[in-house]
């Protein structure tokens, strides 16, 4: 009896001991975590910077189904939360900071734990290098599962390790699938557009995208002008032997309207014309697939191209709308060459009631 009791009173003390030493840890800690994601860097971020993605990859929100989420009004960049509520974890996440394509800056609650979160994005060779980084102080509780499993470093690791594996897996999914439809012959309808055009390489025409149309829609936004529809390209030339096209990047708008002279943004007016309509859905990489069908479908159904332009593409749904390159939508318009019109008939009746004037030549004198 006295032996147990000893026993009893040695497994007391080294709990004791054991509580004094785990509360004495440093509570700080640091936990980072990386990895290459196979999409590009553009695609990562914006993904990355939309809390309602977040439940695809977060690994301890996959792995509670029945956890509760709740988002701000609006779930993309600063000022932007994300609430979690579930059998084992609860907590919050706010960004504090973006800079585009770079970085994100985030203060995470998570299990009443306050840690300082960063993420950056770099351009590697095959994708995209992410670092996930988050730095905080425990408090008597995580200290123990910290010391249970090993240190914070590798529990929190693992989990760090496990959403980015999520997310490469996601990414890989959603710019991947696509699905291309040739829709047929379509009429084009007339259309104002303010446009600013140049020659460009093709490889550098979604880089150009971005930069020339925020430039037109802030061009409008100052002259009050009433926009009219999604943003569209025009491509007037399309030498995929050279990559280079002259291109048009245009923006529609309800009336028509005439710039100043020198201005580098030009008005202008598409004539309604009829065209082969593609549509694209799924990540814009894929464009290519569907200019073969478009083209593909000029030849089988011996229709014959207009070479007034050459295409033209209009952004239905893109990177505004949808974050997830999956749900993009580009209709491609491909134009027809018109129907030669032949000048109308006219037949020319004689009336075989119509006298003919007659002229009577009138004789010589005769010398006799």
């Amino acid at each position: 009896m006295r032996i147990i009791k000893y026993l009893f009173l040695l497994l007391l003390l080294s709990l004791v001991a054991l509580t004094i030493f785990i509360a004495t840890q440093k509570g700080d800690f640091t936990v980072k975590s990386s990895k290459t994601i196979n999409s590009p860097k553009a695609t990562v971020f914006n993904y990355v910077n939309d809390y309602k993605n977040w439940g695809k990859f977060s690994s301890w929100i996959t792995a509670d189904t029945n956890i509760k989420l709740s988002y701000s009004p609006i779930s993309i960049g600063k000022g932007s939360s994300l609430s979690w509520d579930g059998a084992n974890d609860s907590g919050t996440i706010q960004t504090l900071y973006t800079k585009d394509n770079d970085s994100i800056v985030q203060k995470m609650d998570f299990n009443e734990t306050s840690s300082d979160v960063t993420w950056h994005f770099k351009d590697t060779l095959g994708g995209t290098k992410v670092t996930w980084k988050s730095k905080g102080k425990m408090d008597f509780l995580l200290k123990v599962n910290s010391f249970l499993s090993g240190g914070t470093q590798n529990s929190l690791a693992k989990v760090f390790d496990k959403c980015l594996a999520n997310l490469n897996k996601t990414l890989d999914f959603e710019t991947n699938t696509f699905d291309v439809k040739v829709n047929g012959r379509v009429k084009k309808l007339e259309t104002f557009y303010l446009r600013q055009s140049f020659t460009s390489k093709i490889s550098d025409i979604t880089r150009n995208a971005n930069v020339i149309f925020p430039k037109i829609l802030t061009f409008c936004k100052q002259n009050n002008i009433v926009l009219n529809g999604k943003p569209f390209i025009i491509y007037h030339t399309y030498d995929t032997i050279h990559n280079l096209t002259k291109v048009s990047f245009c923006i529609p708008i309800k009336e028509e309207i005439f710039t100043s002279e020198g201005s580098d943004i030009l008005s202008g007016k598409l004539i309604p014309f009829e065209a082969v309509k593609t549509t694209l859905m799924g990540n814009y990489t894929y464009k290519g697939k569907a200019l073969d069908k478009s083209l593909e479908y000029f030849t089988t159904n011996k229709i014959i191209a207009d070479s007034t332009f050459s295409h033209m593409e209009i952004f239905t749904i893109g990177k505004k709308e949808a974050k997830t390159p999956s749900k993009w939508v580009t209709e491609i318009y491909y134009p027809i060459k018109p129907k030669a019109i032949p000048a109308p008939y006219k037949r020319v009746i004689k009336d075989s009631l119509t006298l003919t004037p007659t002229t009577i030549k009138s004789e010589d004198k005769s010398e006799f």
